[in-house]
This record gives structure tokens, sequence and C-alpha cells, in this order.
């Protein structure tokens, strides 16, 4: 086009100076032969144009497609910089699936996706999120990362539709699905999955695969700054060893649960747990072995509780149960299956392992939540002095609307 553009000017500036000469007065011959030049040269700029033309207007056309596509990803940058700008203010998963949902709805249309999340053991992906997936096609609830070779091979992945094709486990044959492991730190926090249906699903795939990488890296800094908050707040509510929640949350619990028993006239009970001679244990076997009895011990309690029961760890070998809505006799009852299962224990280890309870209620034996844990300590040092390996409550209190026990049967149950 260029080379057209200088021939189309210098045949004008010749054109220019055969009309000088022809009016400074040059004879008919020459006059004759400055119009025939005037012809060739006017045939000559005609020619240049008719092969320039097409050419500008091809560039024309190229550059209003240049601008095109810069002004498309000038959006597409402005869009993920409000995804970062919202994702900075997501207090949790719902909340970040929510502007993952609305960026990748807007960016990726004609797409379906979906998210899923590693659970806290790490163990499987649990999902998260979807939006725009077939019906025909379910996705799994949960994904063990052995079934993804995303993960496998910490990489984008495409599933292809064909029998030769590698495809992961959990997703259905029928389906395209891009792939895209979600890494923060150094750390997989989770998977993006993108799908597309027609003929034209791989050609979308490919083209929407930048943006796709885009989203995941701006997402999996969030995952893992949402997983970074949950464990320092796990951290701040729970015994490490254990899992079972600290001696401060519940302080926190027990003084709610009593003002509710309050407002609503109820019950609240707590078991005080001791394992028995646990100093020895860790002497004579090592702290590894005394840890171990512990987490198991725990293991015992959640897995009898209710999911309204609270346990903690109290401090050192001992830990506190609250009992929301329980009854004294039901909280005994609770203190002597936990007491049963714990000594069970003994078989898996080789040796004792036994535990004594003390059992307090509100307003049965206490009148308050300093007499309550004061009036179950207490109960849990009766029953170590009588032998350990035994369940004693606290003595019901006169005036609390019950009948106090006789000292016959004081809460005291002897084991062997």
């Amino acid at each position: 086009m260029f080379r057209a553009a200088l021939i189309v000017g210098a045949t004008s500036i010749v054109a220019l100076l055969c009309e000088l000469v022809s009016h400074s007065g040059v004879g008919a011959a020459t006059g004759e032969w400055l119009s025939w030049i005037k012809i060739a040269v006017g045939l000559i700029g005609l020619a240049a144009l008719a092969v320039g033309a097409p050419l500008a207007i091809r560039e024309l056309g190229a550059r209003r497609v240049m601008a095109a596509d810069a002004l498309r990803a000038r959006r597409e940058v402005e869009q993920l910089f409000r995804m970062t700008d919202m994702l900075q203010s997501a207090s949790g998963h719902d909340d970040a699936n929510a502007v993952l949902r609305a960026t990748a709805s807007g960016l990726l249309a004609g797409c379906g996706g979906a998210l899923y999340v590693f659970n806290n053991s790490r163990d499987r992906l649990d999902l998260s999120t979807t939006w725009g997936w077939p019906d025909d096609a379910p996705l799994p609830e949960a994904v063990p990362p052995a079934h993804c070779w995303a993960l496998k091979r910490g990489k984008s992945h495409v599933n292809r539709i064909g029998t030769a094709a590698l495809r992961c486990e959990h997703l259905a044959d029928h389906v395209e699905v891009l792939e895209l492991p979600m890494m923060a730190r150094g750390e997989v926090y989770g998977l993006l999955c993108l799908q597309a249906d027609g003929e034209q699903a791989q050609e979308k795939l490919e083209a929407a695969a930048p943006l796709a990488s885009a989203i995941a890296d701006t997402m999996s800094l969030t995952l893992a700054n949402i997983a970074l908050r949950e464990k320092l707040r796990t951290q701040a509510l729970r015994d490490p060893l254990t899992g079972l929640y600290n001696r401060r949350y519940m302080e926190d619990v027990l003084e709610r649960s009593a003002c509710l028993a309050e407002r609503n006239n109820g019950e609240l009970s707590v078991l005080m747990i001791d394992l028995d001679h646990f100093k020895h244990l860790n002497d004579a076997h090592g702290h590894a072995v005394g840890d171990a009895v512990l987490r198991q011990v725990s293991a015992v309690i959640v897995g009898a509780i209710r999911p309204c029961d609270v346990a903690c760890r109290y401090g050192g070998e001992e830990l506190l149960i609250v009992l929301p809505d329980c009854s004294l006799d039901d909280a005994m009852a609770m203190a002597e299956t936990l007491r049963s299962r714990i000594e069970n224990l003994s078989d898996n280890h080789g040796r004792n392992v036994t535990a004594s309870f003390g059992v307090a209620a509100m307003p049965t034996s206490s009148a308050t939540v300093a007499d309550l844990v004061s009036d179950a300590d207490a109960a849990l040092y009766g029953a170590k002095r009588g032998g350990r390996n035994r369940v004693l409550s606290a003595p019901r209190r006169r005036g609390s609307g019950l009948d106090p026990a006789p000292a016959a049967a004081s809460g005291v149950i002897r084991i062997g």
C-alpha cells in the first residue's frame, strides 16, 4: 500500500509539471506529447489506486480488529481487577463463590464451570459452587485427588471426548472439560473446571484457557487466604493435640449455655474427666504414647456426645464436657458410657487406660456457673479418692426443685 501511495504521488507531480509546461507556450507537437504523457500518468495513477485501495481497506479492517481486541482485553483486565478487589472483601467461601460466578459468567460466556475446594483433612475435594453446568452431566459432590489428572500432573488438563482420550474418572464421558489446579504458595487449594458444548467445544476451551488461568490464579490466592484465616481461627479455638476446644472457648460456651438455661428454666450439666495415672503412663512409656492415648480418648468422647455438646481440653489430662439441656441423671448416664468406652481402649494399648468422672448440673447441684465447674471438680477428686475409674456426681442441693439424694445413693457408681 505504501508503494501505491508513492506511485500516485509521483504521477500527480508529473501531471502537474506537464500542465505547467503546456501553459508556457510550447509548440503543437510538444503539446501533443505532453497530452499523451498526462494520459499515461493518469492511467498509471488509476492503476496504483486500483491496486492500493483493497490493501488500504484490508489494513483498515485489520486495525479495526486490533482496536476491538485491545478494547476487549482492556475490559477483561478491568473485570479481573474488579474481581480481585471484590475477593479481598470476601469473608468466606460463600462470598468468594459469588464473586467467581459473577466474573466467570461474564468473561467466559458460553462455558459452564465448577469449583472444587480441598477439605480440612486434604483427602478429598468438595464441590463448592457451579454455574452453567449441563444437567445431563452431574458432578460428584466430592473428588479424591487420585482421580484427577490435573492434580496428579500439577498442570492444566483437557478432558477430550473419545475413547482414546485421557479423562478423569469423576467426569461424564460426553462433555469436554478443561481442569486447572489452583495453586498458591506452592500448595494446591482447589480445582477449577470449565466445560463447553457443541462442535466448537474444543475451540471454545482453547480460547477461554488464558482467561480461565488468570481467574484460577486470582481465586487460588483467595482460597489460600480463607484457609489461613480458618487455620488461625481453629488454632485460637482448638487444642492442637486433641482437636477438642480449648479452655478459653469452653468458658465462653459455658457462660452462654448457663444464660440460656436460666432464661428457659432448663438444665445444664458438666462432666469433668481426668485420665487415671496419666503421669505414670508418660513416665513409663514416653510422651508419644501418652499423646496417642489422649488423642484416642478425645476421639471416643467426640464420637459419643451429641452435636450440641461441647468437649474441651481443660488442662493437661483433664477434659471437660458441656451438656446443654441435660439433667444430672442423663449426664451421669453419659459419663458412665464414656467411662466404659475409655476403659475399652486398654486392649488397644496393652495397658490400663481408665478415667475418673465428676458430674454437676444447674440447678440440681449448683446455683451458678462458677459453682458448676467447682462442684464437678470436687466430685472428680472424690471419684479419684474413692479408687478411680468411676463416676461421682456432686450432691443435690436443697431447694433446687428436686429432692436431695440420700447418702447411700450419692451418685457414686462403683466399677467391679
